[in-house]
């Protein structure tokens, strides 16, 4: 028989051994599934081992986990069909008269990206490479063009179709189609918060974005054949989520159509090769592949906490601080954000989804002002996604700050970085407390949808 460890000091063992090995720079895939087999062991016999399996085999047989690689896939191929670049170009000549277009554009060009693109590094460092040189060029204030590519960037764990919001669908074992759905009014609702904030910043002072010269304008008619370039993967976007918003099909079977639709659109845009499919193939293998291990091995971990009774410790844990519902939501949401400074969202979402969604259950709708249990899973989780979009800004280990670090010019310093996402961050703040304020943010457009 294994070792008697008060849950406690269980929890301060785990959680710290994990921190400690996280901070020496080791995988958390591999971290966290090495770390349950050890406890494991030590705590059971090796009977208790066969937890590994029975917590992994769900995940390996889960139908809507397909969807992962194939919207990764879809991406890539677009990606590498060069559409992204051609949509900034386009979005670009079309803004870029206004004061502050051009960031405004790139914000704009990113919501759309998120549409196409689930992950969140792909669309960063993209936007990075093709919008930082084109607005530093133009005299941009590098703050306000870097603060716009990263929160741009970030809005691709909001925007359906996420790969975030497939992982969290099955870990809280919700609608995928629900969650998207939930998502797009607080995406479109931020999007829009980070243009004006921009466009704003501009018109109070043209030096921070100055429109571009008139020599490089284009007339209305060229604006409109421009906007026809681009029909074809609006189409496909715009396919894609029809298709899973007017429930024909499930988030599976769309992303199984946007794959084969990327094809076309390679095609027709003559990128359609070998090579093309290659690298896509390989893209989607290596993010696929890690987002899979994360899950396999964070599993475990959590399969074995909830196990010994940390499922319990924490809900006890929360309600001796006395705070109401409310109080252990925000408590929560705070956890998340200092979460998101350390560790990735994958990790995240595997390690605190499990434990947090059934205490927000057993708190109940009514707690909340919501009359429908769903409705209150489907808030939560909504909330949980535009949180998560705050850790990719929030200094010191934000993701966001890092993949532009990778494609910003040398001479930019790491600070500027820092305080170019401090006032996206600000908004994505006011954002989320809009949505936990105001909940019909969030369940207003199921509703309609999929009908109360």
């Amino acid at each position: 028989m294994g070792l008697e460890i008060g849950i406690g000091w269980l929890t301060l063992i785990m959680f710290g051994t994990l921190l400690v090995l996280l901070m020496a720079g080791l995988p958390l895939a591999f971290v966290t599934g090495g770390l349950a087999c050890v406890f494991l062991f030590i705590l059971g016999d090796e009977r208790a081992l066969n937890i590994v399996p029975s917590r992994i085999f769900p995940l390996m047989t889960n139908y809507q986990l397909s969807a992962i690689p194939l919207f990764i896939f879809m991406a890539a191929m677009l990606e590498r069909a060069g559409i992204i670049n051609d949509m900034f170009d386009v979005i670009y000549k079309v803004l870029g008269g206004v004061k502050g277009g051009l960031a405004a554009a790139t914000i704009l060009a990113s919501t759309v990206l998120a549409a196409m693109v689930g992950v969140i590094g792909a669309a960063v460092v993209t936007m990075g490479i093709i919008a930082l040189p084109a607005m530093l060029n133009r005299g941009y204030d590098p703050k306000i063009a870097m603060g716009s590519i990263m929160a741009g960037g970030t809005l691709g764990i909001l925007i359906p179709p996420s790969i975030l919001a497939i992982i969290y669908a099955v870990v809280a074992e919700q609608s995928v189609g629900e969650l998207f759905i939930g998502a797009v009014i607080p995406g479109l609702l931020l999007s829009g918060m980070y243009i004006v904030y921009v466009l704003l910043r501009s018109f109070i002072n043209p030096q921070v974005g100055p429109p571009i010269p008139m020599e490089e304008r284009i007339s209305t008619a060229e604006k409109i054949k421009l906007l026809g370039n681009m029909s074809a993967p609006i189409i496909l976007i715009a396919l894609v989520l029809g298709v899973i918003f007017s429930g024909v099909a499930t988030p599976v079977e769309a992303a199984g159509i946007g794959t084969f639709g990327a094809f076309i659109v390679a095609a027709i845009h003559r990128k359609l090769d070998w090579q093309t499919v290659r690298e896509a193939s390989l893209t989607t293998l290596k993010a696929s592949a890690m987002v899979i291990w994360i899950m396999f091995g964070a599993t475990i971990f959590v399969g074995l906490y909830v196990l010994e009774g940390g499922q319990q410790f924490v809900q006890d844990s929360l309600a001796a601080t006395g705070l109401g519902p409310w109080g252990i939501l925000i408590l929560m949401q705070v956890l998340l954000v200092v979460l998101g400074m350390f560790l990735d969202w994958v990790g995240i979402l595997l390690l605190c989804v499990p434990i947090f969604v059934p205490i927000i259950k057993a708190l109940g709708a009514a707690a909340f002002g919501l009359d429908d249990p769903n409705d209150l899973v489907l808030w939560f989780g909504v909330l949980y996604l535009v949180n998560m979009q705050m850790s990719f800004l929030s200094p010191p280990f934000g993701y966001a700050l890092f993949y532009l670090r990778g494609v910003a010019p040398p001479e930019i310093p790491m600070t500027d970085i820092f305080k170019a996402a401090l006032p996206f961050l600000a908004l994505q703040i006011v954002g989320l407390v809009i949505c936990m304020l105001f909940p019909q943010v969030v369940i207003w457009l199921p509703n309609i949808v999929y009908g109360p």
